[in-house]
């Protein structure tokens, strides 16, 4: 019986982020992002982009073939405590997707146990086609790069420690 509701519950979860993915193509927004109760859904159409769906408590099984364009991926709702808490992390100003290179060709800001100075850029955050610098708050060494490249994040999110 349990297995039947987790099964419609999927089923549903994969109609919604189609659905979503289908009111991208067919408009011009890059992006949209839906809550519903404990499940979290974000869809966009950047190239290299992800579809992020997270429940909470459990993860969400993974979706059926996605349009071409979009991906899916069940991601972690929250990151390690210990590093949010962490006195020296730089966390993400706003939703978006995170680069640590200024091009797909070159190389990145900054590598972990680089030394940085005050308002170097680390990163960039693109949100809404524009790219948003986050710099170093202080002086120090990079001891964590918490982010990929092209990795989207959330506000509040940690993206990197400096010591």
């Amino acid at each position: 019986m349990a297995e039947k509701k987790s099964t419609a519950k999927a089923n549903s979860e994969t109609k919604l982020i189609r659905e979503l993915a289908e009111i991208l193509n067919e408009t011009d927004l890059s992006e949209i992002e839906m809550k519903r109760g404990d499940l979290k859904i974000r869809v966009s159409k950047h190239s290299g982009q992800m579809i992020s769906a997270v429940a909470a408590p459990a993860a969400v099984p993974a979706a059926a073939p996605m349009p071409s364009a979009v991906a899916a991926v069940v991601a972690a709702a929250e990151p390690a405590a210990n590093v949010s808490d962490h006195p020296g992390a730089v966390k993400s100003p706003m939703v978006g997707t995170a680069y640590t290179r200024p091009s797909p060709d070159a190389s990145p800001f900054v590598n972990e146990g680089d030394s940085v100075s005050e308002g170097d850029t680390i990163l960039l955050v693109e949100a809404m086609k524009t790219f948003n610098p986050i710099t170093a708050p202080k002086s120090g060494k990079v001891t964590k790069i918490l982010v990929g490249d092209a990795q989207p994040v959330e506000f509040g999110e940690p993206l990197f420690i400096i010591e």
